[in-house]
């Protein structure tokens, strides 16, 4: 088997077409979410913080010299830290309710799996034959 065969039966694998497309929508999901956090979920808690921008939060290690364009802001920025928190937390909430849903449908196919009764094997097909023709030859 070549190089280039074993490569295409590697990608035409199901696994790793799922993942492909898993990461392409995860980095589209990224988009979605700092927006969430930075223009609907941020504002309303800098609002009740007194007006309080989490982005802009910072412990100042060395402050900008403007004398000297050498020196520059030195500055622990744990606000944006805080919003890297605020988006996991939002993205783990909804990958959990995607996987409760997923989990969901599963138990309700794999009721439905259950529920439906076995198809009868071909000797219990014969067998109600032959007890049907039985029981109209009786008088």
């Amino acid at each position: 088997m070549s190089m280039g065969s074993e490569f295409r039966e590697f990608i035409a694998r199901g696994n790793v077409i799922d993942l492909a497309v898993g990461v392409i929508i995860g980095a589209a999901f990224t988009g979605i979410t700092t927006s969430l956090v930075d223009q609907v979920i941020m504002p309303p808690i800098g609002l009740l913080l007194s007006g309080i921008d989490f982005s802009h939060l910072e412990i100042v290690l060395k402050p900008d010299n403007p004398a000297t364009k050498a020196d520059e802001l030195v500055a622990i920025k744990y606000g944006i830290f805080i919003n890297a928190v605020i988006k996991f937390i939002i993205v783990a909430w909804v990958v959990f309710l995607l996987v409760k849903l997923v989990n969901v449908i599963r138990r309700a196919d794999a009721r439905k799996v259950e529920q439906a009764p076995p198809a009868p094997t071909p000797t219990e097909a014969l067998l109600t034959e032959i007890r049907d023709t039985l029981k109209t030859q009786r008088p």
